[in-house]
């Protein structure tokens, strides 16, 4: 069983939780039946979690709902702990490279807090 935490800034908001705080009920629930996905499932479907390839190590968790896509990137602390670092919609298929970056870089900010 993985666990699933957000990211906290230096000020302490969440940028995770305050994208979560923008969607309405239903998209609310889809994204948490996704997180309990992978949070319970030893083996998540690609198509749920997936490695973003020529990262620092982020990952992506992606919620359809409807027309809408939801995009969660993170990284892992270990093998079992998942940090949600950002959150977006997209429309396309490629991921920003500058959500990428800023995963990146709250990793980085992260572990030096850690420290």
């Amino acid at each position: 069983m993985n666990e699933i935490t957000f990211y906290k800034t230096l000020s302490g908001r969440s940028p995770v939780e305050e994208f979560l705080d923008s969607l309405n009920v239903k998209q609310a629930k889809k994204v948490a039946w996704t997180f309990r996905l992978v949070r319970d499932l030893e083996r998540v479907p690609e198509e749920y979690l997936k490695k973003l390839k020529g990262t620092n190590d982020i990952w992506e968790i992606r919620v359809q709902f409807g027309n809408n896509i939801f995009r969660f990137l993170g990284f892992y602390d270990g093998s079992k702990l998942m940090i949600l670092t950002n959150a977006f919609a997209k429309k396309s298929q490629k991921t920003k490279k500058d959500e990428i970056d800023l995963a990146e870089q709250r990793k980085k900010e992260y572990y030096e807090r850690k420290k």
